[in-house]
């Protein structure tokens, strides 16, 4: 079995059946999970702050989030935690 590093690599499924055999083939990294896990915790420690986006911007990120069944700002979130995981490399 097969495991991926981030939620990116999970690719949008054609059929049911399509995603029932990625899913017996490929699961996520433990490191993956675990942030997803410890995501929940820190979230009454969470901090607000507002970002400006582009509309159009936002309307493709929010389309991107529901294919993925994701709230929007946690998507964000993910991406932003990947990609400063990837920096700090």
């Amino acid at each position: 079995m097969q495991t991926f590093a981030t939620w990116d690599e999970v690719p949008l499924f054609e059929s049911e059946a399509a995603e029932a055999v990625f899913w017996l083939e490929q699961r996520p990294a433990l490191r993956l999970m675990a942030s997803a896990v410890a995501g929940q915790a820190e979230a009454s420690e969470s901090v607000t702050v507002t970002l400006r986006f582009d509309p159009r911007m936002l309307a493709r990120i929010k389309r991107l989030a529901r294919m993925r069944f994701l709230n929007y700002q946690s998507m964000i979130k993910q991406w932003l935690s990947e990609r400063m995981e990837q920096e700090l490399k």
